[in-house]
């Protein structure tokens, strides 16, 4: 018996294989030859335009964007030479929720660098539970241990807050009842972020540049294997069960927030950032994986005749 069709179909496959078809590199990214651009210089016209479709594809989203009530972000990190990003109401302040968390782990871990901060167990637990399952108590002791001031420093000095451009990453407040209470110069919000520079979080993060490539795989395991499966996590459950999910959500009322680093062994890998204000806020950011995977996905390569 003749083995050549299965050598035949065996070659093909290898030939016409997708170059993204490949084990996903270990994050955070090992460091390039060249230097890594900003954020902002890697905004792609083609990934810009499929997000505005998407956006204006539905009249609720349509309608809330034009509110400014709904602010998308997705970075596509598929080719370390070719990192595309796109926004939407990029740089518009909204309430965050929790997901203003991401400032106080910054801040908590690069205290932990410095060695202004002790890494015990009880602090261990309390980050972890602040980001898995967003404990609001857990999240207040880690506020106490680093205080409000060193939370701004870190996020001024990481450039996820400025207030030229938009505000960004904010904490002005425990979570909970609490008489200090200090709103962002921009919006004067006590929890607050906007997409561009929580994607700038994940961007640093997932290339080892936010504090140290020490403390950036750290924050890594600290944000790893969400523990709440509503919003973006519900739909990448059924999409992609296998991937590595490095999460942070929010919701307070009609605000909600989410926010995901996605890294599969395929295609999959990219960064998506959406904050809305709507009481179907939920549903609203559950939709969008499966819109924004449509747009990342590669188009199968087709056999040549």
């Amino acid at each position: 018996m003749s083995h050549r069709p299965v050598l035949l179909a065996s070659t093909l496959a290898l030939l016409f294989a997708s170059p993204v078809d490949a084990k996903a590199p270990k994050l955070p990214l090992d460091p390039r030859a060249t230097p890594w651009e900003s954020l902002e210089d890697l905004v792609d016209p083609e990934l810009q335009a499929e997000l505005v479709r998407i956006v204006e594809a539905d009249p609720r989203r349509r309608t809330l964007v034009r509110r400014k009530q709904l602010a998308i972000g997705v970075i596509d990190l598929r080719e370390q030479d070719e990192i595309r990003f796109a926004r939407i109401n990029g740089r518009v302040p909204l309430y965050a929720a929790s997901m203003a968390k991401l400032g106080v782990l910054l801040a908590a871990e690069e205290a932990i660098e410095d060695g202004v901060l002790t890494d015990t167990p009880e602090v261990r637990k309390d980050l972890n539970d602040m980001i898995r399952i967003s404990s609001n108590s857990a999240a207040t002791r880690m506020i106490d241990r680093v205080g409000l001031d060193r939370i701004e420093a870190s996020v001024r000095r990481w450039g996820l807050y400025d207030e030229t451009r938009g505000g960004g990453l904010w904490v002005g407040k425990r979570y909970g009842r609490s008489q200090d209470r200090r709103g962002d110069p921009v919006a004067n919000l006590s929890h607050g972020a906007n997409v561009v520079q929580v994607c700038r979080f994940y961007y640093l993060l997932a290339t080892g540049r936010l504090v140290s490539r020490a403390t950036s795989g750290r924050m890594l395991q600290d944000l790893v294997n969400p523990g709440l499966h509503h919003k973006f996590v519900a739909s990448l459950d059924a999409s992609a069960p296998n991937a590595q999910v490095y999460r942070k959500s929010g919701t307070f009322r009609e605000w909600h927030s989410d926010s995901v680093l996605v890294w599969g062994d395929t295609w999959r890998r990219y960064v998506l950032v959406a904050m809305v204000q709507d009481s179907k806020g939920e549903q609203i950011l559950r939709e969008l994986v499966p819109k924004i995977e449509a747009v990342l996905k590669p188009e199968a390569v087709a056999p040549r005749k």
